[in-house]
């Protein structure tokens, strides 16, 4: 079958991002024709040369359409309108598709794709990786109330035209069918990790990236991902600074890029225990995970935010690394149930610096827990399994639209 992708950001294991559809895709050009309508916004900026820009027998259509994290929220709805413009023509330009797979963030990357299948009349399947627009109404992005209005009567009616719906945590799918969607519609499928690049991280590569950083006899705290205002970067860094007095031999790495770079390179010139470091590629990014004996996963304190699916939180485990979260959602209960991380509430730096003591006051339990947790997503985790599920699916979708 033809499937047409509609996914305004591109990544392959080359950019510091988290590539999940690259794992993907590469599945489904397997055994079937796949197009891909996107932009070149992550192109230029990849770290590394090691994989192909698109996996194997996967078409790429992209648009030149500039996009940051810096930009305002104006610029940013701008980009927005340029891609779903351009996927609009360009989805209608392609060999008819079978079936579309439209990915949402943002919301306007669904419309296009839900706008081509109704003109081509073909199904068409919903991937939400963030509950869009309450995501960006919760920060502030859209103060305007009938802009809310109109943004959330789009999104039920994506989620009503859709053939099938995917949302990327349990929470996510609690939502959509909290608005009247039929459970039999919606399917979880965890955001995942790569247990393929996960293996690269060996005893042999830590002892290395401990000896070329200095950390040979230091203790690490990591928090791996975007310093976006969404993320609570300035607890994190308190409680790095409430905890150097006491723990000389603890570092915390910070690593990655996003509005709070300033904020962490001032910390970390005026505390020994604070470290910036440059995003690094998908494919290196487990051995630092590794080399951790805890990590960090840390949102701010607003009820959309619990539904997150954070891809730092399957790649901790992936490597037997235990996590702290900061969300009071379906990733507290996961650390809870299975006994592999632990939760302190956002927005209180006392209580994540006396969390992450007690943990480090214990080698073996954290020993134990990082185990439990990569045997956890050894089942859970995989994007193999991911990518069978999703292509299950797109392959439904069509078989029960004849």
């Amino acid at each position: 079958m033809h499937i047409a992708v509609f996914s305004q950001y591109h990544t392959n294991p080359d950019c510091p991002a988290t590539s999940r559809h690259y794992t993907l895709l590469a599945h489904l050009a397997r055994t079937h024709r796949v197009t891909l309508i996107t932009t070149r916004t992550w192109e230029p900026q990849r770290l590394t040369q090691q994989f192909p820009w698109v996996p194997e027998g996967v078409e790429m259509r992209a648009a030149e359409v500039p996009y940051h994290n810096k930009m305002g929220v104006g610029r940013r709805a701008l980009a927005f309108g340029q891609y779903a413009a351009y996927a609009l023509r360009e989805g209608l330009r392609l060999d008819k598709p079978d079936v579309i797979w439209g990915i949402s963030t943002p919301l306007t990357a669904a419309w296009a794709a839900a706008r081509v299948a109704r003109l081509r009349r073909v199904p068409w399947v919903f991937e939400v990786q963030d509950l869009w627009p309450s995501f960006p109404i919760a920060m502030g992005a859209v103060p305007n109330k009938i802009a809310q209005k109109r943004l959330f009567a789009l999104e039920k009616g994506l989620y009503t035209s859709a053939k099938h719906i995917l949302p990327l945590s349990p929470d996510m799918s609690r939502y959509i069918e909290a608005l009247g969607i039929s459970s039999a519609k919606v399917t979880t499928v965890l955001n995942g990790t790569d247990f393929h690049l996960a293996a690269t991280a060996t005893d042999a590569a830590v002892a290395a990236l401990r000896h070329q950083q200095g950390l040979t006899s230091r203790r690490v705290i990591l928090y791996a991902g975007t310093f976006g205002r969404a993320n609570d970067i300035p607890t994190l860094v308190a409680a790095a600074e409430k905890m150097a007095p006491s723990h000389p031999d603890v570092t915390w790495l910070f690593i990655g890029h996003g509005f709070y770079e300033p904020l962490i390179r001032a910390a970390a010139v005026r505390c020994t225990g604070i470290r910036l470091i440059a995003p690094q590629p998908r494919h290196a990014v487990f051995t630092w995970f590794k080399m951790a004996e805890v990590s960090v996963v840390s949102f701010l304190n607003l009820p959309v935010l619990d539904a997150n699916s954070p891809a730092k939180f399957y790649d901790s485990l992936a490597v037997g690394t235990p996590v702290v979260v900061t969300n009071n959602g379906w990733t507290k209960k996961w650390v809870e149930d299975y006994r592999c991380g632990w939760y302190t509430p956002a927005g209180d730096a006392s209580m994540m610096a006396s969390c992450l003591s007690d943990v480090l006051a214990n080698p073996s339990n954290l020993k134990q827990a990082g185990e439990r947790g990569r045997d956890i997503a050894l089942l859970h985790f995989d994007r193999q399994l991911i990518a069978a599920e999703v292509q299950t699916v797109l392959e439904d979708a069509i078989s029960n639209t004849n």
